[in-house]
C-alpha cells in the first residue's frame, strides 16, 4: 500500500513558481514510478509529468516541458514538481500518482493523492 500527500498548490501570478510536493507512506515508494497528472473543471484528468523509480528517465507533457521539472528523493519517500514561468491555463487540480512505470494515462496508476489546487491569475 501507498499513501500519497499532495502539497505546495497556491495563488500565483503569471510567470510565477510553484513547488508541488507529494509525499508518500509505505515501504514500495522507491520501486514505484511516479506521475503528475492535472485536471481543470470540465476538463478530464492530463498527464504532466512522470519519473521512473530510479529517477533516471522522466517524461513531460508537450504544454509543459522546458517549464515544469520532476524529480523525486527516494530517501525522503517524496516526489516534486517545480513549475516555472506559470500559465493562467496551468490552472487545475494537481494530483500525483504511483505506478509500476510511467503512464500517459491515468488509469495505469494504483494509487493517487487527494490533490492540490493550483491558480495562476493573469
Amino acid at each position: 500500500q501507498v499513501q500519497l500527500v499532495e502539497s505546495g498548490g497556491g495563488l500565483v501570478q503569471a510567470g510565477g513558481s510553484l513547488r508541488l510536493s507529494c509525499s508518500a507512506s509505505g515501504r514500495t515508494f522507491s520501486s514505484k514510478a511516479m506521475g503528475w497528472f492535472r485536471q481543470a473543471p470540465g476538463k478530464e484528468r492530463d498527464f504532466v509529468a512522470g519519473i521512473t523509480w530510479s529517477g533516471r528517465s522522466t517524461l513531460y507533457a508537450a504544454s509543459v516541458k522546458g517549464r515544469f521539472t520532476i524529480s523525486r528523493d527516494n530517501a525522503k519517500n517524496t516526489a516534486y514538481l517545480q513549475m516555472n514561468s506559470l500559465k493562467p491555463e496551468d490552472t487545475a487540480v494537481y494530483y500525483c500518482g504511483a505506478a509500476q512505470a510511467v503512464y500517459l494515462s491515468g488509469d495505469m496508476y494504483d494509487y493517487w493523492g487527494q490533490g492540490t489546487q493550483v491558480t495562476v491569475s493573469s
